[in-house]
């Protein structure tokens, strides 16, 4: 049924359906990375093989993965992670093109509500790491940077692999949105622009250290 058919009431109570359906199914989920990237490039495209070597170096430190769970660097994530003992989820969202989840992963939770699903991608992570990616990415690399300015969530590490790809939008975010006063020299520093997944995991591994210890 679709939802502008739904009467409001209903609707409400199945948006606390997901929730309370999303926060038993994770609720021992601990320390967990998510992980954020395009559903549209194909097994042999040089972004999945990263994406599935990222979700291996998480694993094998025994970093729980989380992705929108669908194709492309989302399924790359999670098999690299499924494949090698890890913890893999995939917190998926109804769509009429393009969302099927993959096989690779522990738990799969299906949502109607994108705001729903956003809350379950912070709710467990220490971490964020951007791939490249569209629209949907960029959604949610935005969501975690205000997320982070506004001080609504403990700061964590928000990670951009790929210069060549994200460098345009950080200098656009330096040369007008920081240069028009829309933001502060600091906010630039909420996130970190790598060239490889090497050394995004290696600064979500270094700063769980820091936190256990």
């Amino acid at each position: 049924m679709l939802d502008a058919k739904m009467p409001e009431a209903w609707r409400v109570l199945r948006i606390q359906s997901e929730l309370v359906d999303g926060i038993e199914r994770l609720i021992t989920l601990k320390g967990a990375v998510t992980v954020f990237g395009s559903a549209r490039f194909p097994e042999d495209a040089a972004e999945y093989q990263e994406g599935m070597l990222l979700g291996e170096l998480l694993a094998r430190e025994g970093v729980p993965v989380i992705t929108g769970g669908g194709p492309g660097i989302m399924e790359a994530c999670n098999r690299g992670a499924f494949t090698h003992s890890g913890a893999s989820i995939g917190l998926s969202i109804e769509l009429p093109f393009e969302q099927v989840p993959n096989p690779y992963q522990d738990i799969n939770l299906n949502f109607r509500y994108f705001f729903v699903r956003k809350f379950m991608f912070v709710k467990h992570a220490v971490g964020f790491i951007a791939m490249p990616g569209g629209y949907g990415t960029m959604d949610e690399l935005f969501e975690a940077l205000t997320l982070v300015q506004t001080q609504k969530v403990r700061r964590f590490p928000i990670v951009l692999v790929g210069k060549r790809y994200w460098s345009g939008l950080v200098d656009w975010m330096k040369d007008t949105v920081l240069e028009r006063g829309c933001i502060d020299a600091a906010d630039l520093q909420l996130f970190t622009l790598v060239d490889t997944v090497e050394e995004a995991a290696q600064i979500i591994i270094e700063y769980i250290r820091e936190c256990a210890g």
